[in-house]
């Protein structure tokens, strides 16, 4: 718990506010007492601190160094596998020199730069690095290696901040009509309260994403700043008393709130194993869905007794307590940031400045143009080349856009059909609990007796064949459509209210396997770019969901809630076709990608 507080933002601006010599929560590289683990060593004491390398005699470090100047880097923590370590007894100067050589290829292999093809000349003097690793397999920093109960709390907080995020989005629902009335505006103009909000936050990837994987940043640091923003924006929506202002405040929440869409998953990432991911990353996408379901019913009955403003110190309230949790418990997971600062805290003990980290090493070569055409650009040439990545995206778009176009339809057909007041017609929402009890066991049980025993046995980064694991979204795939058809067709006042809402429970079935199998999918098949595709993805789906909560109530007063619900329902046909597709003819565009992972 001591490490946890001390990783947390509330641990660190301690330890920033306390004196050098009164260090709080110290670490220990930062204690008198610190020893370098088994198997590594440092040179002998001097001013600067000392020389930091590999398992091998002290006496010969600088000899080591300086017949090693074909070597352009040494790996501090450990040697790699084949590496071959001097003995401190017998070793001669020639095995002292291939052994500083096997360290230098293995460690190559992972940079990014290009060995010369002839060694430099004697003569030639090369800087030596030092990279900075974990210290053992079992290194506790390694977020890999923390206790299942550490891990459960941090994915715990995650599902809070998502949920807390994204029901923000449709607790403004139930407020349309008032604020209508209040500001004296169009139906379409009120409804941008969602729509903004929805495309604040798929904007919001684009940037917090890159942000989060720069070492010197983190992802800790974005998720504290921006819902820090977001507790006070939540805040001011709450007292505005223009709708520009309002508007724009709903815009920004969005804005705000996106990190946790963002890289909530690389999180999750950090922390467990491939083949135990998708268990946390359904269970936490579900926070994410039923925070917009549950957002009409949190606050309908709200509303109607208390005006609209009620929806947005709801959300507040709700805000407000999970960051101070997260302020004081979240740790920093990305590995890169934690072997970041830990080489900074070796390189102040020992005053070498060569000590750095792997991920420092490959960005140093890395110009701001590199990392903005990665980020910004990549994704949406893989969009435009790779027809697995396009069909992806713009399924998810479609789903996405159903999904919130019912936040305008269930008015329609609840209030105006059945007679449901402001706070009853939220209530058909809870169809998707169900729906999500049913979808999250069954794809779980599968990927525990189908996928997980092939996962461990096969090598990374595919661990077998990733279109195999499309079959769930294949056999539910035309739930969708289905329940779709089920409700524009049974969305009339001559059938009970009951038969459209089974229709949402059958849709969201379909909905949240599709889902899982299509993120699986593309993680493990593109795992260079898979987070500039989720990013992307984000803000294609998001976009489609905001244009969709502005056309969807003149769509369905032109075509009727059947008609429009059943054009939907026509699309839907479509993708789950082409889910068929991906799922037989997968591995034949993986092998013509030049984007995917094909073996």
């Amino acid at each position: 718990m001591r490490d946890t507080i001390r990783e947390s933002s509330l641990g660190q601006l301690a330890r920033l506010l306390s004196c050098r010599c009164l260090r709080l929560l110290p670490y220990p590289e930062e204690l008198d007492s610190f020893q370098l683990p088994t198997g590594l060593s440092s040179s002998a004491s001097s001013p600067s601190g000392g020389v930091l390398l590999p398992s091998s005699k002290l006496d010969s470090a600088d000899d080591l160094s300086k017949k090693s100047k074909g070597a352009s880097e040494l790996s501090f923590f450990p040697a790699p596998v084949g590496a071959t370590t001097p003995s401190s007894s017998s070793s001669s100067d020639e095995k002292d020199l291939e052994a500083a050589a096997t360290i230098t290829t293995q460690t190559w292999d992972y940079s990014t730069a290009t060995t010369p093809s002839m060694p430099p000349s004697q003569d030639t003097e090369v800087e030596v690095e030092v990279v900075v690793d974990w210290y053992s397999p079992t290194d506790p920093a390694n977020p890999q290696n923390w206790p299942f109960a550490k891990k459960v709390w941090i994915t715990t907080q995650m599902g809070l901040y998502t949920f807390a995020v994204y029901v923000g989005s449709s607790l403004y629902a139930p407020s349309e009509a008032q604020v209508i009335a209040t500001f004296h505006t169009s139906p379409e103009a009120a409804a941008l309260g969602i729509a903004l909000y929805v495309l604040g936050y798929g904007i919001g990837p684009l940037l917090w994403s890159p942000l989060s994987e720069i070492p010197g940043v983190g992802r800790a640091r974005i998720y504290i700043a921006t819902f820090a923003v977001f507790v006070a924006l939540a805040l001011a929506a709450c007292v505005v008393d223009t709708l520009a202002g309002l508007l724009v405040l709903r815009f920004l929440l969005g804005f705000a709130g996106s990190p946790c869409l963002a890289t909530a998953g690389a999180t999750l990432d950090d922390m467990y194993a491939p083949w135990k991911l998708p268990y946390v990353l359904t269970v936490w996408s579900a926070s994410a869905t039923l925070g917009p379901a549950l957002g009409p019913v949190v606050s309908g009955f709200a509303v109607t007794e208390m005006g609209w403003r009620w929806s947005g110190w709801e959300l507040f309230w709700l805000a407000a307590p999970v960051l101070i949790l997260m302020s004081a418990t979240l740790p920093e997971t990305n590995p890169d940031t934690i072997l970041h600062r830990r080489a900074a805290r070796l390189r102040a003990r020992t005053g070498r400045p060569e000590l750095r980290c792997e991920a420092d090493r490959k960005r140093a070569h890395m110009t701001p143009r590199q990392v903005a055409v990665d980020a910004l650009i990549k994704p949406w040439q893989i969009n435009a080349l790779d027809p697995a990545v396009l069909y992806t995206t713009v399924y998810a778009a479609v789903l996405y856009a159903t999904y919130y176009s019912f936040f305008e339809a269930f008015p329609l057909v609840f209030a105006d059909m059945h007679g449901f007041n402001l706070g009853e017609s939220g209530l058909p929402f809870l169809a998707f609990v169900p729906g999500l009890m049913i979808a999250v066991p069954g794809y779980v049980v599968w990927f525990r007796l189908k996928v997980e025993p092939v996962m461990r046995r096969e090598p990374p980064p595919l661990y077998g064949h990733p279109e195999s694991r499309m079959l769930p979204a294949v056999l539910t795939g035309f739930l969708a459509p289905i329940g779709l058809f089920i409700f524009a067709w049974t969305s009339r006042p001559d059938i009970h209210w009951i038969v459209p809402i089974i229709g949402l429970m059958v849709l969201f079935v379909g909905v949240v396997v599709s889902f899982q199998c299509m993120n699986f999918y593309i993680s493990r098949c593109y795992p260079k770019y898979s987070a500039s595709l989720f990013a992307a993805n984000t803000f294609a789906r998001s976009c489609f969901a905001a244009g969709s909560i502005l056309f969807s109530t003149p769509m369905y007063k032109a075509l009727g809630v059947g008609g429009g619900v059943s054009l939907l329902g026509g699309l839907s046909v479509l993708c789950a076709g082409g889910t068929i597709v991906l799922w037989r003819y997968g591995d034949r565009l993986r092998i013509r990608s030049r984007f995917a992972q094909s073996s």
